[in-house]
């Protein structure tokens, strides 16, 4: 597995709100991933709210390594066990973990993981042509209004000119 992108709950929740899981295969195709735990908090989050359930059937899961788990143990508590299982496998297995919360992307970047969020990769399915820019605000409109807090508005002020 090449340079894999792990994804954590709170991306798979966003992108599924909008019914728009498939952004991230035609993204990534075959190296996006999540972990076993952040599974298990999304079919949670599914089965008591406005998610499907079928919505990331085909993204595949990840079972941690002896190494991964044990790095995963040495997280701060304040991350949820999802966050901490995808800062390990990205750590281990050099890859990009996509999350939107703070504490999660602060200790992936004091690991050196890049990372990345629901507004990258909205940005960057507009910069592939994969979305236009008028989708990519409307996804990111419907994102807001069913919760999701982010910096901005629109994706226009982020896009390189």
């Amino acid at each position: 597995m090449k340079n894999p992108i792990i994804l954590d709950n709170i991306v798979l929740t966003n992108f599924a709100l909008v019914g728009q899981s498939a952004l991230v295969f035609h993204l990534w195709a075959d190296r996006v991933y999540t972990t076993l735990a952040v599974m298990h908090e999304y079919q949670v989050g599914a089965v008591s709210g406005n998610l499907s359930p079928n919505a990331w059937g085909d993204l595949p899961t990840l079972t941690l390594t002896a190494e991964e788990t044990e790095l995963a143990r040495t997280f701060s508590s304040r991350l949820g066990i999802g966050e901490r299982s995808c800062i390990a496998v990205a750590k281990q297995r050099v890859g990009l973990f996509a999350s939107d919360d703070a504490d999660a992307r602060a200790m992936a970047k004091l690991l050196d993981v890049p990372i990345t969020g629901t507004l990258g990769i909205l940005l960057l399915c507009v910069q592939r042509g994969i979305i236009s820019l008028a989708r990519g605000n409307v996804l990111l409109t419907t994102m807001l209004a069913a919760g999701y807090r982010s910096p901005v508005n629109v994706l226009d002020d982020l896009l390189v000119k």
